[in-house]
């Protein structure tokens, strides 16, 4: 399944066995800057085609899933494939599947029950009718993934290999702020600055910021500061890369301190400007001189 190229208008139709990796495939996609839509209405395939063609720049690219939940519609799939591909719309069929004892595990592992499962059918029983009812999209797959060895990180590097990249586009957001008006709920971690000697405490230099000379001159003169700045830093140098590579595409890195002016803003802007000659998407925010 080579890229397709740069022009064309391009959808990815996700589609597979409860328990093969669906979710996986369709995350992974989203990552890559695909628009993606879970449980698309098979009839609606038309509509999107149609969308794709308006030259739209956020919507040039999409991924779709469609699956057993479309059930009453499946027959009419391949009709709707050569339809868009009449349209000059790329598309490509993606389909997951996995062995019997390779799924009955998962369901029991994450202990979900297979969508087809009843007091008539066993899981084993819902799996078959499964592949048996996605046939029409099985059989135009452009590539079929079997995930039965795979774990989810494993997955992840198998389709971003098939989409023509070894590794996903990442960022990294670095935010001061005060803990006086409440730590952001959505840092994956959050470094304490409260310990630092405070600049706010010198009548001359409590107007100025983080950003400004004088107490950039004080804290960069601060033994202590330092400590606490290449303490964090050797500890994120070592852990954003083992983050990436779990499969993680940004993180968010919280600095505090009282007030977030001063402190917390000197450390997050040194923390972007060093981290942005080693990656590529970083970004300050100072969320308090906002």
């Amino acid at each position: 399944m080579p890229p397709p190229a740069a022009n064309d208008h391009e959808l990815i139709i996700v589609s597979g066995l409860s328990g093969s990796g669906k979710t996986t495939g369709l995350r992974t996609l989203e990552d890559l800057g695909y628009y993606c839509i879970d449980n698309l209405p098979i009839a609606l395939l038309s509509a999107l085609g149609e969308q794709l063609q308006q030259d739209n720049p956020n919507l040039h690219r999409a991924a779709v899933c469609i699956d057993i939940r479309n059930s009453s519609n499946l027959q009419q799939f391949g009709e709707l494939i050569e339809e868009l591909r009449g349209k000059n719309v790329s598309c490509q069929v993606l389909f997951f599947t996995a062995s019997e004892s390779a799924l009955i595990n998962r369901f029991n592992e994450t202990r979900r029950k297979h969508p087809l499962t009843s007091s008539q059918h066993s899981t084993a029983d819902a799996i078959a009718i499964e592949r048996d009812m996605l046939l029409p999209i099985s059989e135009l797959a452009d590539r079929t993934l079997d995930t039965s060895q795979d774990t989810i990180y494993d997955l992840r590097e198998r389709i971003l290999g098939l989409m023509g990249t070894d590794q996903l586009s990442t960022s990294v957001l670095f935010q001061s702020f005060g803990f006086k008006y409440g730590a952001p709920t959505d840092m994956d971690m959050i470094f304490d600055m409260r310990c630092l000697p405070n600049p706010n405490w010198d009548p001359v230099l409590r107007p100025h910021t983080g950003l400004e000379q004088p107490v950039i001159e004080f804290l960069g003169s601060q033994p202590l500061v330092g400590e606490m700045f290449e303490s964090v830093r050797d500890y994120l140098q070592t852990w954003i890369p083992r983050f990436f590579a779990g499969g993680r595409s940004y993180l968010n890195i919280g600095i505090g301190c009282t007030g977030g002016r001063h402190r917390s803003v000197y450390i997050a802007q040194r923390l972007g400007d060093e981290f942005s000659l080693e990656l590529e998407n970083v970004l300050v925010r100072h969320r308090q001189l906002s």
